[in-house]
């Protein structure tokens, strides 16, 4: 069971054919292309990493500039708060071509705001969408959040207010906003809320059909393993419900830090379950105690392999990446942190397969960068 020291592998008990959802279609890929700085983001291929991790090819899907912003989340913030405005007001917003026509098809509700609960980028996302729709923003942080994330959210003119607790303590504060006058954009669920994680998960799917779609103009072939750092999974089943359309379906691995890995250890109970904090890692878009309620279904059943981590395998990953050019966080760098836990193993990955891995932040705490690399951020 167990790999290398202060690492945890396991093959996942529940894991089976997934029910994937229906309808499944482009169009929150429409949605992002009308957004400000729309552009696929990057599809890496590191031959120096490959070789290193053992494998044929290794693909690195790169999130650290999405819209703007230095994360994948502002995908699932921006479809959810466009369609849970469509639903309070009963009718598609607009028309509209761009963000300011939007906005101003919106000046009746105001006015209006936005809330949710955040380790860090999810809130970023969600306060810089209200203020692309003239709102107002409210944001919940668990205590111990990095200054520079609460900063970060500060920025986008959003409030922010320190939760005295973790992750979940923020998420049952935030869920206190909801209203006439506020919709609370959750990438996570509970009792009478699924809706709306539901679309954060959609929205995730931008970045498989843009992988999708280049794959396909460069003649590659799909990806034999696809890699996915877990949270609450919202990100991990938008991987399964894409993935597992496929003819022949990648094996998909889930990465959690050691110490808030709940999708592990709810895998292994045969149910849902909390893993207790405090959850500190540096993996801090990933101290996560409970998965989504909406995510399980496809989590559970859809990633065939679980990987807990420590701080220090992440951080190795964050120098491995900068090495070729790529400037992760240390969630960003959790897949590779899995992959690389994975091959201390003795070669769980076959030496001829092509790896996809999801790099999924850039450097949201910019000290903590600093400590890893020992050098400034540029």
């Amino acid at each position: 069971m167990a790999a290398a020291a202060a690492t945890t592998v396991v093959a996942n008990p529940l894991a089976g054919r997934p029910e994937v959802w229906s309808p499944y279609t482009r169009a929150p890929l429409e949605l992002h292309r009308r957004l400000p700085q729309y552009q696929a983001t990057r599809l890496l291929s590191a031959p120096r990493l490959a070789e290193r991790h053992g494998v044929g090819e290794l693909l690195i899907k790169c999130e650290m500039s999405r819209l703007g912003l230095m994360s994948f989340k502002i995908l699932g913030a921006s479809w959810a708060s466009y369609q849970a405005v469509a639903g309070h007001i009963g009718r598609e917003p607009g028309p509209w071509s761009t963000v300011a026509e939007l906005a101003a098809s919106l000046e009746g509700l105001r006015p209006f705001a936005l809330a949710a609960a955040t380790d860090g980028n999810h809130g970023k996302a969600v306060a810089h969408m209200a203020r692309l729709l003239g709102f107002e923003a409210r944001i919940f942080v668990p205590e111990g959040t990095a200054p520079a994330r609460i900063e970060a959210i500060s920025d986008e003119g959003a409030s922010v207010t320190v939760v005295a607790g973790d992750y979940e303590d923020a998420v049952a504060r935030s869920a206190e906003e909801a209203g006439p006058r506020c919709l609370v954009i959750s990438d996570t669920s509970w009792p009478g809320y699924e809706r709306v994680p539901r679309w954060v998960i959609e929205g995730y799917s931008t970045m498989f059909w843009e992988v999708d779609d280049r794959l396909q103009a460069t003649g590659r072939r799909a990806p034999d393993v696809v890699v996915v750092p877990v949270g609450v999974g919202a990100l991990a089943a938008a991987t399964v419900n894409h993935w597992s359309r496929h003819e022949v379906a990648p094996t998909i691995v889930g990465v959690e830090p050691l110490g808030a890995n709940c999708v592990m250890a709810s895998a292994l109970a045969g149910q849902m379950v909390t893993v207790p904090g405090p959850h500190r890692s540096v993996m801090a878009g990933l101290n996560c105690g409970r998965p989504s309620a909406v995510a399980w279904p496809l989590v559970s059943a859809g990633l065939r392999t679980l990987v807990a981590v420590d701080d220090e395998r992440a951080r190795r990953a964050v120098r491995d990446l900068a090495a070729i050019g790529v400037e992760a966080g240390e969630t960003g760098a959790a897949a590779l942190a899995g992959l690389s836990a994975l091959q201390a193993r003795g070669g769980a990955v076959a030496a001829d397969a092509t790896v996809l891995v999801l790099c999924t932040e850039g450097p949201t705490d910019p000290a903590e960068w600093r400590r890893t690399l020992g050098v400034e951020l540029v």
